[in-house]
């Protein structure tokens, strides 16, 4: 078994089609060698861990550079991986949850055992990422009784949001749940002022998936820089690290979804309303749309943050140094970041649809009608 298995893997790291064919002929031959191939999946999936990466990482790379047949049997190597831990990050429960599971299609073993050497090439070739968390088999903090209160209300109200069909409403949910995030930041700062303590800034990857990737990627730094954090893109691998504390990281990743959720659908109403006009709209409509909606809201979370934290100004020197922290931190993992021009088609009718969509999700709490400028 251990003939075939390193015959495969020097046809595998050879790097070209014709060696993995000779490769997935010697697997195929041999269902002896099933377990230690299996085997030696869950050894990269575990160095990858050690490496940075995380679940839904993985997953990403997968789903962009493969197909969904390798998606799933990476899904269940890192069930069969993770299943071996006593306790595992607290963000990976939910990351395990997303993934792809069940069988993919009927194949033969040629067939199987090439899927399977394909995606241990992409795996064997993934880099060393900064870590943003703690490995499976490390010690870890104890877990905590539940979702925090504040959480679980700003959960509530972006979901009303994005359930509601009426835009004032949706208007006034968002409003509140950035409020509830301002002021849960502002408590943050409150104390630390008051008992400082050891507590440095965290990271949070999250996933920022093509279609109009950078308009996406352009909306999550709004919402980050918005609640005291900093976003980095990583357009290779589609996802934006957020770097900032704690109780700002989740409320973040909440936001940016919801906001994500509410800005295509009113993006897919905009585009019906220019078709029933006889006006056909193309992917330069889209991509000005989000941008112009992401660039709109940008400006009006930024407001909402500032308004809450005037409401205490002796907070403020509490609040810079956090988010001075937060820039060191960043500058920590991210020594070589460089900025990216936006590469987008104009589109006149998209950028305006979007910006009145970032206008109905205003985070202005008093404001009710759609239109007005107060």
């Amino acid at each position: 078994m251990g003939t075939t298995i390193d015959k495969a893997f020097e046809a595998l790291y050879a790097g070209d089609d014709d060696s993995l064919d000779t490769a997935a002929s010697l697997l195929a031959a041999d269902p002896g060698a099933d377990a230690e191939l299996a085997r030696r999946g869950e050894g990269f999936v575990r160095s990858l861990w050690e490496r940075g990466w995380q679940p839904a990482d993985l997953a990403r790379a997968a789903r962009r550079d493969l197909a969904e047949e390798h998606v799933r049997l990476l899904s269940g190597l890192i069930g069969t991986e993770t299943a071996g831990y006593a306790r595992l990050p607290r963000r990976w429960r939910a990351q395990l949850d997303g993934l792809e599971t069940g069988p993919g299609r009927p194949a033969d073993r040629f067939s199987r055992a090439t899927a399977v050497l394909e995606l241990y090439r992409l795996l064997v070739r993934l880099p060393r990422l900064d870590a943003v968390g703690p490995v499976p088999g490390e010690e870890l903090p104890p877990a905590a009784a539940g979702e925090p209160r504040m959480l679980t209300r700003i959960r509530a109200l972006l979901a009303k949001a994005e359930a509601t069909g009426y835009p004032e409403e949706a208007e006034a949910l968002t409003a509140k749940a950035q409020e509830l995030m301002a002021r849960h930041s502002l408590d943050g700062a409150t104390l630390a002022a008051a008992a400082p303590s050891p507590e440095t800034p965290g990271a949070i990857r999250i996933g920022v998936d093509p279609p109009y990737e950078q308009a996406k990627a352009i909306l999550l730094d709004a919402v980050a820089t918005a609640n005291h954090c900093r976003a980095v893109w990583n357009e290779t691998y589609g996802f934006s690290t957020v770097i900032g504390f704690e109780t700002d990281l989740d409320p973040v990743e909440l936001l940016y979804t919801s906001l994500l959720v509410q800005g295509t659908a009113a993006m897919t109403r905009a585009e019906a309303e220019q078709r029933a006009g006889g006006r056909k709209r193309t992917k330069s409509f889209r991509q000005s749309f989000l941008l112009a909606y992401a660039n709109r809201l940008g400006a009006r979370l930024s407001a909402t943050s500032r308004r809450v934290a005037a409401e205490a100004p002796t907070l403020l020197p509490a609040l810079a140094s956090r988010e001075a922290a937060v820039t060191t931190r960043t500058d920590e993992l991210f020594p070589e970041t460089r900025t990216t021009r936006v590469r987008a088609a104009w589109d006149e009718a998209g950028w305006t649809h979007g910006a009145s969509a970032a206008d109905r999700a205003a985070l202005h709490p008093e404001r009710r009608r759609v239109g007005d400028g107060r």
